[in-house]
């Protein structure tokens, strides 16, 4: 008979639990343990990237925008300001609503960076999976594209890697041509991509002086959607005593409908006649928003036609994350 060797144990690896690498949910834990990875440190992480964050656009700049465009808008791009500047190589860094191909993000020929924002991402902290992806494609190289992944669970969020003093002014663009700046020369796969995109883009406009309210053209009857920053039980009643007073129209037929719920935001929305256009509408959303401040300033319990018209707005919200 063979002699058995003598036993000895592997030393195990010295990590942190912060500082233990994602692998596959059946890979051996890289901690050591001898256990899979998904009943080991994988479980406090799946947790973790499961977990729904509410507001995950919060305490960045312009966050009723950043809301817009990922779930209202649907061509339009922003300049994003890097905390420290940007890398050597990356002239610049580009926020844009969809890339071709639905990819994740796009490092260019000449260094920039373009991260889509209105990508399904893996974890309930889209701004986390985001900073995942922004992170990769500083690092990527020229003229590729950056895949989807499950970004780590102590990762940084994008409120970590962008300017809170920095600005952010979507500007809106008719179709998708911004993603290629020579559009004759582009792939077949990307000009497919292009002309489908362009075919279902909405045309919409970001109304001047206003935060966050978007004019949407539809073949019906066009529409305002505009996110609000204010908490949703507090505007909620403040549309409510508008909407019993008669004064929450913004104008002779147009009609306030109800509101969408957007990761954390409430987003009232507006009925406009198809002939009026989003220059004519930018005055009387501008005296709303008055009427709305000093709707928001009252104190006072709703009465009982307020709280009716109240739950009038309840019933047709609609959630859209």
């Amino acid at each position: 008979m063979a002699k058995k060797r003598p036993q000895t144990k592997a030393e195990r690896p010295q990590f942190t639990d912060a500082e233990v690498p994602v692998v596959g949910a059946r890979e051996p834990c890289p901690c050591g343990s001898g256990r899979r990875y998904k009943a080991c440190h994988g479980r406090a992480a799946a947790q973790a990237v499961t977990e729904l964050v509410q507001r995950p656009f919060e305490g960045l700049p312009g966050e009723g925008d950043w809301v817009a465009l990922r779930e209202l808008v649907p061509a339009a791009t922003a300049e994003l300001t890097l905390k420290g500047g940007l890398p050597e190589g990356v002239p610049s860094v580009t926020l844009a609503t969809v890339l071709p191909m639905a990819w994740p993000a796009l490092r260019r020929d000449d260094g920039s960076v373009l991260l889509g924002l209105q990508n399904d991402t893996p974890s309930g902290d889209i701004s986390r999976d985001l900073a995942d992806t922004l992170r990769r494609a500083l690092e990527a190289a020229p003229g590729s594209p950056v895949q989807s992944r499950r970004a780590p669970a102590e990762g940084p969020r994008l409120q970590d890697l962008l300017d809170p003093e920095g600005t952010f002014e979507p500007v809106v663009h008719e179709g998708f041509e911004f993603w290629v700046p020579d559009a004759e020369n582009a792939t077949p796969e990307v000009t497919a991509s292009l002309e489908r995109a362009n075919a279902a883009a909405i045309p919409t406009v970001r109304l001047q002086g206003l935060d966050a309210a978007y004019w949407c053209e539809t073949p019906e009857k066009n529409h305002l959607r505009w996110v609000m920053p204010h908490e949703e039980e507090r505007l909620l009643d403040a549309l409510a005593r508008l909407h019993a007073a008669g004064r929450s129209s913004l104008g002779e037929g147009t009609r306030l409908v109800g509101s969408f719920r957007a990761h954390g935001l409430t987003v009232p929305v507006w009925d406009l006649p198809s002939a009026v256009s989003a220059a004519d509408i930018e005055k009387p959303a501008a005296e709303f928003a008055e009427r709305l401040a000093e709707a928001l300033a009252a104190g006072a319990p709703l009465t009982a036609e307020e709280r009716r018209a109240r739950g009038g707005l309840t019933n047709r919200q609609v959630t859209l994350s």
